[in-house]
């Protein structure tokens, strides 16, 4: 059990005996450190039924039931906004029934939402493995990380492979913890539900392509609203865990350059907690994407960045974490 585990393990402990002293204060805090912990402890479980699957279900029939002929944007954007009030009002809906029947029951539904809507464990795990992979061959790290990307990863060269996986490892600590954690600070689970359909539909339907680009256009702009805050907040926290808010400027200067709105924030704080560069041309869909890079120290990546990467992570949950618990405390 890792020194982090070892802290939140200890935080749910400290909560739990508050918990039975100030119930009603804790009421919301509780099912999101039950839910938190459970994600830390499990990850996602191979095998287990998750939400998100069904979301991707749901998504992938209206998507080859609406995209095609004309108006394709208007019938993309029906579907997708249907679908992102439909998952938050069903869910205020479910929590709602299951209070009327006790407290508790609803607290329990909360906190198995919150382990479903949270991948921080998995995160970690699926980089780990893309650095092991990589040292065994290349061929082995191309197949490893291409479970992480969305990019071709057939002429991945090993440099490549690790960038990938850490430009990954920054974006996806925003869209896969921060950002859902922010959510339910704001809305409770149903925020954090909902959020995760956003970046669902997003992840599916929210490409430049030809297939895409008219009929996912408003997901990519919901998706873009919902993670902007999150985003240039885990920029934030990833350097002050780190000791580097003195390198806010940089974030400041490369975050904005990314093709994304959203995602050059989180990378671009790695990239100057690490002083390296990440970007480039990438083939997605067989075609050539350029991006502009980010940083500009053009260097080797090293299991040594990996682990730094990862503990910066891991302690910018941390930081996160407790600053949702407070605010649920405080907005009970």
């Amino acid at each position: 059990m890792d020194s982090i585990t070892e802290i939140y393990i200890f935080t749910f402990a400290t909560i739990m005996y508050y918990w039975f002293h100030q119930s009603f204060y804790m009421a919301k805090a509780f099912p999101f450190i039950g839910g938190w912990l459970a994600d830390r402890l499990l990850g996602d479980p191979e095998g287990w039924p998750h939400p998100v699957v069904g979301f991707g279900k749901v998504i992938s029939l209206g998507e080859k039931t609406l995209n095609k002929g004309n108006d394709r944007a208007v019938k993309g954007g029906v579907m997708a906004l249907i679908l992102v009030a439909g998952t938050y009002l069903l869910c205020e809906r479910i929590l709602a029934l299951a209070g009327y029947f006790h407290p508790i029951v609803a607290s329990i539904l909360s906190g198995i939402g919150v382990f479903y809507c949270l991948a921080g464990k998995t995160l970690v795990k699926e980089v780990k493995a893309v650095f092991e992979a990589v040292d065994r061959s290349t061929e082995e790290g191309r197949k490893q990380v291409g479970r992480i990307v969305g990019r071709d990863t057939s002429r991945l060269s090993p440099q490549e492979i690790r960038a990938a996986a850490l430009e990954t490892l920054a974006e996806n600590l925003s869209d896969g913890v921060i950002a859902p954690m922010f959510w339910f600070a704001l809305l409770g689970l149903p925020g954090m539900m909902t959020y995760k359909m956003v970046n669902t539909l997003d992840s599916m339907i929210g490409y430049k392509n030809e297939r895409y680009l008219e009929f996912g256009q408003i997901a990519a702009r919901l998706d873009d609203l919902a993670n902007y805050i999150p985003a240039r907040l885990t920029a934030w926290l990833m350097l002050a865990v780190s000791g580097n808010l003195n390198k806010t400027d940089f974030v400041k200067r490369f975050g904005p350059a990314h093709a994304s709105p959203n995602s050059g924030y989180p990378e671009s704080a790695l990239a100057a907690i690490l002083n390296c560069r990440f970007g480039g041309t990438h083939d997605y869909f067989g075609k050539p994407v350029e991006k502009p890079y980010i940083g500009t120290n053009e260097r080797t990546f090293t299991t040594e960045d990996m682990l730094i990467a990862i503990k910066t992570n891991s302690n910018a949950e941390l930081a996160m974490g407790l600053i949702v618990c407070l605010i649920s405390i405080i907005i009970h």
